[in-house]
């Protein structure tokens, strides 16, 4: 049986697979015991580096105040950013040539900059031309270039998911007598919804990892910074690092799982049950109709 992508591997491709498989765990496995025993060399696996972790002032203190302000800035990214996609991503799909010509020229232009130049753009014009104070301006300069990037990238992800569609979901609602706005909302973007939830998720799970870039270069104290923070406190650089490599893990992990389970419920609800029926059993439902019908038109 052969796929899309391959043929089936035969005999001599299966057993050239598995030791391929078997070379690459090894070679894995000396790296992995190669880097352990470097940090120990370093004395980085002490039990010493790691014992803040069990208290709760490295937690309280530290890592729990910087995740709170990873998913403030990611929640609000988020929120803004999805709605603001969609809009630009069915502006892209108008009728009206000026509408499509302003909406990709948006698009464009903040997709082709570096998310960190729209976070420094944006810290300048908050600090130059509004009275944001200094504290609330690293939040509001990661959130402004998160939101620009984003929702440039999310309208292109609108804009393919609609297309992807069969015209003739188009062309049925058209013929039914529904308006262009009618049947993007009621038919397209319904289905579009389960297309794009992939790509979408991705992408809030970006949005997740790129906050940390306004913590390097605006010192917005989220987890990463607050990680700098606790490590210059209590000189564990390497631990630090690996806890909250496992905290941006853990975070992203529940989103994906989330969206996957998200994504297996709105294929269910919009599956169908399949039954064909046979002609008996369409004149036995007509007929249970028209009896009901002339059952309640006698009690009336």
């Amino acid at each position: 049986m052969s796929s899309v992508l391959y043929d089936t591997p035969g005999p001599r491709a299966k057993q050239r697979n598995v030791l391929f498989s078997v070379v690459f765990f090894v070679l894995l496995a000396l790296f992995v015991w190669w880097v352990w025993q470097k940090m120990d060399e370093k004395d980085q696996l002490t039990s010493a580096l790691w014992k803040p972790f069990t208290e709760s002032e490295a937690w309280t203190t530290y890592l729990l105040p910087g995740l709170e302000n990873t998913l403030k800035a990611a929640a609000l990214s988020m929120v803004i950013a999805l709605p603001l996609g969609a809009v630009f991503g069915i502006a892209r799909l108008s009728d009206h040539r000026w509408v499509r010509a302003v909406a990709g020229t948006v698009v464009e232009f903040f997709r082709s900059i570096p998310v960190l130049l729209l976070m420094l753009f944006a810290n300048e014009f908050y600090a130059r031309s509004t009275d944001v104070t200094s504290e609330d301006r690293p939040l509001y300069a990661v959130v402004t270039g998160l939101v620009l990037y984003n929702a440039s990238v999310l309208a292109e992800v609108v804009r393919a998911g609609i297309l992807s569609l069969p015209k003739g979901q188009t062309e049925a609602a058209y013929a039914i007598g529904l308006r262009k706005g009618q049947t993007m909302t009621s038919i397209l973007l319904p289905q579009a919804v389960t297309a794009m939830l992939p790509a979408i998720v991705s992408q809030l799970v970006v949005i997740v990892k790129d906050t940390a870039l306004g913590g390097v270069m605006l010192g917005f104290p989220e987890l990463l910074n607050s990680r700098g923070t606790l490590a210059a406190n209590y000189a564990n650089v390497i631990p630090s690092f690996i806890v909250v490599a496992i905290m941006f893990i853990v975070l992203n992990f529940i989103l994906t799982s989330f969206a996957s389970w998200l994504e297996r419920y709105l294929r269910r609800s919009k599956r169908s049950t399949g039954a064909v029926l046979g002609v008996d059993k369409v004149d036995d439902l007509n007929a249970a109709e028209v009896g009901g019908g002339f059952g309640s038109g006698a009690s009336a």
